[in-house]
């Protein structure tokens, strides 16, 4: 069973920005994990329940976990998943997998049913976990894109880039149509896996007590400041209030910057996750977001590489502040980095 009475308390204390060292998911791996066999069919090694929760108990009996992390496992279908249970189809590849979208003017009707192939089996493969745990690991609510991402799961992004500029009003079916239908979603899945643990967690790996979840929105690359405000903040505005400020945004890449006075101005928006994007300078080069994020008094997530450790340890207070990292981290460096942020801690 995993011993949640550190992890409550020192998650507690994050959330309310108290913490006086940062939240460090140090995870890894301490050798090979033992081989399970793979389906030979691609679809299969995404679809096969008994394969799934034999491949991760695999993954996390090799793995380690200090600091502030925990295992966990996180079911996956692919980021177009909730588009995938309005009738979007599904196009796996060996990591991931993409919507096939389906809308063509908008006259389509669009609705969840709970009869839906893929969240039956989001259902199936969940429940394995949960059973499978039986409290010796964490499972988290599945990757649900909703809002406008969810719009770009069901049309395209060419198509609803054109839809911004031609008939904005279909927008307004990311807040009265997909959001209506991630609250049943969310609320099944987080109390499914809270069936032998309290608490809740997801991909960005972090635990809360109360249900929490990740927002995101990463068509705003693609749109203006005007477009946002118009299209994106009115949904935006009853996420944040359904979930009660239980939430960090996940602001990816330079083209979504823009944006984030906007969103740090959204009271009900607890945190941001800055992802600065592939090909782009990490996470050191970046203080200057990470500071406009901390002086608005919002949480802070964001990975690091191994040579982003020391200096943004360094120039960011811990307060509010959470760090993944974006290199196999060994034992012997994990211990270093707790080390470095003790240190720190007493400056």
């Amino acid at each position: 069973m995993t011993d949640l009475s550190r992890l409550q308390e020192r998650y507690e204390d994050f959330w309310a920005r108290r913490n006086r060292t940062p939240i460090l998911l140090l995870s890894g791996m301490r050798g090979a994990p033992d081989p399970v066999p793979a389906p030979e069919r691609l679809e299969d090694r995404w679809l096969d329940t008994a394969y799934l929760v034999a491949r991760e108990r695999a993954r996390l009996a090799a793995s380690f976990f200090l600091g502030d992390a925990f295992p966990l496992v996180n079911p996956n279908l692919g980021p177009d998943f909730f588009g995938a249970t309005f009738g979007a189809g599904l196009r796996f590849e060996e990591t991931t997998s993409f919507a096939v979208p389906f809308v063509e003017d908008w006259t389509e009707e669009l609705s969840f049913s709970e009869d839906n192939f893929w969240w039956k089996k989001m259902l199936e493969i969940t429940e394995a976990f949960v059973e499978d745990s039986r409290g010796a690991y964490m499972v988290g609510v599945t990757d649900l894109h909703f809002g406008a991402d969810g719009l770009v799961s069901l049309r395209g992004p060419e198509n609803l880039c054109c839809d911004a500029v031609d008939q904005s009003e279909v927008f307004d079916k990311a807040r009265t149509v997909l959001l209506p239908a991630f609250r049943r979603q969310f609320e099944a899945l987080s109390s499914l896996t809270q069936r032998y643990l309290p608490g809740s967690s997801n991909w960005m790996g972090l635990y809360k007590r109360e249900p929490w979840y990740v927002t995101s929105c990463d068509f705003i690359c693609m749109i203006s400041k005007e477009h946002f405000a118009e299209m994106i903040l009115p949904e935006l505005r009853e996420e944040l209030a359904y979930l009660g400020g239980n939430t960090i945004f996940h602001l990816d890449g330079p083209g979504a910057l823009r944006h984030l006075d906007a969103l740090l101005e959204l009271p009900d928006l607890t945190g941001v996750q800055w992802v600065y994007g592939a090909g782009q300078p990490s996470a050191r080069h970046w203080l200057d977001v990470l500071h406009r994020i901390q002086d608005a008094g919002k949480l802070v997530n964001v990975a690091l590489k191994r040579e982003d450790v020391a200096p943004v340890l360094s120039a960011l207070r811990p307060e509010g502040l959470s760090c993944s990292f974006d290199f196999a981290v060994t034992e012997g460096e994990a211990g270093e980095i707790l080390e470095l942020a003790q240190r720190l801690s007493r400056r």
